[in-house]
């Protein structure tokens, strides 16, 4: 048997391991039970019914936050000209072309996001090898290849996120601190959800969504009733 210090028993108090919560309940007991030394970051976990190796079962997107994240996004835009000034102008933190792309090359890549003008896709393209594991390759269907690259910037900064199930069919997204009030956290929870509902890939049949849980960076999972989310994207078909 594990062992497990005071602090996480004390977090587990109160939670019952066989019971699903309502929202309002889940994130009252989260906020709780986040009692680190600094502001936790609140994460949504979803088990899908999905099976990733198909692509016709592959599940990405971007949802608008109502809330924001909570954290500082750093954006790097690959342009030139007017947008590169429109880019700056919205808050990106690096605005370049090739001299932006020799510097990824060379391993300096601190930023979360990254956005380019369609006429950059030349120089973009050959960073594949490098900004692809990372999940920062840019896309259209996402949003992050697009003529308007200010309101891209503007996006990511005011709480837009990116959602992808991994090989074991998961979605974990942080949706946003702490700190945050609880009406906050849950107008964010059910924000994530629905757009994951809407982003039901048309090859998937049966449950799609099977289990949500909230939890804190250092505090226990809390099971979601998915029932009582009333979202699209839970029933069997």
């Amino acid at each position: 048997m594990a062992f497990h210090g005071k602090r996480v028993r004390k977090a587990y108090e109160g939670i019952d391991p066989n019971k699903t919560y309502g929202v309002g309940d889940a994130v009252k007991l989260v906020k709780a039970r986040a009692t680190a030394k600094f502001d936790e970051t609140v994460e949504l976990s979803l088990s899908l019914g999905v099976d990733t190796r198909h692509a016709d079962q592959n599940v990405r997107g971007v949802v608008s936050l109502p809330s924001g994240t909570g954290k500082t996004v750093r954006v790097a835009v690959f342009a030139k000209g007017p947008r590169a000034q429109d880019a700056q102008a919205a808050g990106a933190d690096l605005v370049g072309a090739e001299d932006l792309a020799e510097k990824v090359l060379a391993g300096q890549i601190d930023f979360d996001r990254v956005i380019a003008a369609p006429d950059m896709m030349a120089i973009v393209g050959k960073l594949g090898k490098v900004l692809g594991p990372r999940g920062l390759m840019p896309n259209p269907k996402l949003g992050t290849v697009t003529p308007n690259v200010a309101q891209a910037v503007r996006d990511v900064k005011g709480g837009q996120v990116e959602f992808r199930a991994d090989k074991a069919g998961m979605v974990n997204v942080g949706l946003g601190k702490a700190s945050f009030t609880e009406e906050q956290i849950a107008a964010n929870l059910k924000a994530l959800f629905d757009a994951v509902g809407r982003a039901r890939p048309t090859g998937v049949k049966g449950t799609y969504i099977r289990k949500a849980t909230l939890s804190s960076t250092m505090g226990p999972g809390v099971k979601l009733d998915l029932a009582g989310l009333g979202m699209v994207g839970t029933a069997s078909t």
